[in-house]
């Protein structure tokens, strides 16, 4: 959480090698991202915060989730005045982190706008969320996209949306690079999953202070070790897709895909880290994956409650197989069910020990 510092006092703070993170939130979106980082405990916002983690540098949050100098009181001008001190170049280093889609006022040829995040104290007038991408990446060490609005677009940039909303990679470029050279880490989820994103900012906190080696990024910007894997990969009901047994109907234990969950296709970890304290989790509760972490979401898995494209070839052959494995098992597990036939009471020994007495 941030205080209010007077310029001397946060170069004195800069100097003694204070990471500053500036949470941005003012692109498309619900802030449920912001929400969700709360519920997470490995680590905790809080941990994070107040230094709890060994080797972790100095840091200070300006986050208007729980930042004070939002209230009444103290007023949004405290709060803001942090994102102007990094625009002047008096915030060294600082981490962006920025929450919601980017939106494209060009499209629509007039000087309003469809998002913004504080006042231009020149004109009193709104600052539009791409004015500040402009003006705070290029002086960014690190920019992280929180979210699936802010890392592909997510909703606000589906087909047909009249804002012209792009995610951070689509309006920065996807081969962009910061000035430390870190490109863009992108943290997808609907909302963030908030161990996820918490691991990370920890992650470039850790590399920011020297302690760790460049973040590693599959080929969507995405943390390689948090989405490596697919959610079928993780999942518990994996193993009656293996044999072929589909639920019909929601409140079964049975394998989705037929309900219209993309599982086997979608990079995620949720239904193996589970949500909160390894519980919870789409599937894992009776929810079908509808991809929202990946670049084609929403667009390239609508209708939802539809069975996926190909699921019919899969599914068929899975049955085909699995009628036939469950079969084999069934037998292997009647005889497995059955105690060995020398386990019985008596004076003579069944198991065909010789005796050497």
């Amino acid at each position: 959480m941030s205080t209010t510092l007077e310029p001397e006092q946060a170069k004195q703070e800069t100097d003694e090698g204070v990471v500053h993170i500036l949470w941005m939130n003012g692109g498309l979106s619900c802030d449920g991202d912001s929400v969700a980082l709360t519920a997470a405990t490995q680590p905790s916002i809080e941990e994070i915060v107040l230094g709890a983690l060994p080797g972790l540098p100095k840091i200070a949050v300006h986050w208007p989730l729980i930042d004070f100098e939002c209230g009444p009181e103290t007023g949004a001008d405290n709060f803001i005045a942090w994102w102007h001190k990094a625009d002047r170049g008096e915030l060294e280093p600082f981490v962006l982190v920025v929450e919601g889609s980017i939106p494209n006022e060009a499209v629509h040829g007039t000087d309003g706008y469809w998002a913004g995040f504080g006042n231009n104290p020149a004109t009193g007038q709104p600052m539009k969320t791409s004015e500040w991408l402009d003006r705070l990446a290029p002086k960014a060490t690190a920019v992280v996209a929180v979210g699936t609005c802010a890392t592909y677009g997510g909703i606000h940039a589906m087909a047909g949306n009249p804002t012209g909303a792009m995610g951070v990679p689509d309006y920065l470029g996807w081969s962009w690079k910061s000035k430390a050279g870190l490109p863009i880490v992108c943290v997808p989820g609907c909302p963030i999953h908030p161990d996820n994103l918490s691991e990370t900012l920890v992650y470039l906190l850790y590399q920011v202070a020297g302690q760790a080696p460049m973040i590693p990024l599959d080929a969507e910007l995405r943390p390689q070790w948090l989405f490596g894997r697919t959610v079928h990969e993780g999942c518990d009901r994996a193993g009656y897709y293996e044999q072929g047994d589909f639920a019909k109907e929601y409140g079964s234990p049975k394998c989705l895909v037929k309900l219209g969950c993309w599982g086997p296709v979608v990079n995620c970890n949720v239904p193996k880290r589970g949500w909160i304290n390894g519980v919870g989790g789409c599937p894992n509760v009776g929810g079908i994956c509808i991809a929202c972490t990946m670049p084609g979401f929403p667009d390239k898995f609508m209708p939802f409650m539809d069975a996926p494209p190909g699921s019919k070839v899969s599914t068929t052959a899975s049955m085909v197989y699995g009628t036939v494995i469950r079969r084999l098992r069934k037998y292997t597990q009647n005889a497995s069910n059955k105690e060995p036939k020398w386990r019985t009471k008596g004076s003579d020994l069944s198991t065909g020990y010789e005796k050497v007495w």
